[in-house]
């Protein structure tokens, strides 16, 4: 494993983890046999690189033969800069494009890799595959927002986004770092509200991997359906029953890596 601070395009450190297949050879030689064998897992709003179902995503990619790189994304609780209350979607998939670029002067870097992410992240490397559909293997957005319009409906109906539009703050405790309260500015939906995976969905012709919690109401099971039926390529979508938004419960990791193993196995 290697962990290098890099800097994106706002001139803010971003923490990027590297990690190799055990067994295997490291530096150039690597990277020449293991064409096809590169993928970023990317974390969710105000998640952070060492989060359990993150790890789970990583470790399935590593077991089979994949250099994986995470990272932290700025603006949230991981080791790059910047504040979470300034946290967007457009600052989400810069970093992600920023990471990539760095990437490709690297010499692990291969074409076509794979992007997974969870919920913000899954929303970001979603968009940038439509945006870049040559450079990806295959996709795997879990539990995806997927588009700002809809996220904004899910946090009316859960009551959250009157409040937070009036006094312009959204706060809630943590549940990944307990004793910490979130606090999230307006700016950050309206920000959200200019994105939208739907209209192009058909770019992503590449193997497509949705996952979803059957008690998710941020980002539901309709909504995860809603982007399955615009999509025309090798697609799968499972729900994990019992399982919120965030996979956290012993037995919601298993069944998620469960799922990520057999679909990295399939690909060609």
């Amino acid at each position: 494993m290697s962990k290098e601070f890099i800097k994106n395009r706002n001139d803010k450190k971003i923490c990027v983890v590297v990690e190799q297949p055990e067994g295997k050879p490291k530096g150039p030689a690597f990277a020449k046999a293991s064409a096809g064998k590169l993928a970023f897992v990317m974390h969710g709003l105000g998640g952070f690189k060492e989060q359990p179902h993150i790890r789970a995503m990583i470790e399935s990619f590593l077991e089979n033969g994949y250099t994986a790189v995470s990272f932290d994304a700025t603006h949230t609780f991981g080791e790059s800069e910047g504040k979470y209350e300034d946290a967007t979607t457009t600052n989400y998939l810069e970093d992600l494009e920023d990471v990539i670029n760095w990437s490709e002067s690297q010499s692990f870097y291969t074409e076509p890799f794979c992007l997974a992410g969870h919920s913000l992240g899954a929303f970001a490397v979603a968009l940038y595959t439509e945006k870049y559909p040559n450079k990806v293997k295959a996709l795997a957005p879990i539990s995806t927002v997927v588009s700002g319009k809809l996220s904004a409906e899910a946090s009316s109906e859960r009551g959250l986004l009157e409040e937070w539009k009036r006094t312009g703050w959204l706060s809630k405790p943590s549940e990944s770092i307990p004793g910490l309260i979130k606090k999230l500015k307006w700016t950050e939906m309206e920000d959200r509200l200019k994105y939208d995976i739907l209209p192009e969905a058909n770019k992503l012709t590449m193997p497509v991997l949705l996952i979803v919690g059957d008690l998710d109401k941020g980002t539901p099971f309709d909504h995860q359906k809603m982007f399955y039926d615009k999509l025309s390529g090798k697609k799968d979508l499972h729900v994990i029953k019992e399982s919120p938004h965030t996979f956290r419960q012993p037995q919601h990791l298993k069944k998620l890596k469960d799922i990520f193993v057999k679909w990295i196995k399939s690909l060609i």
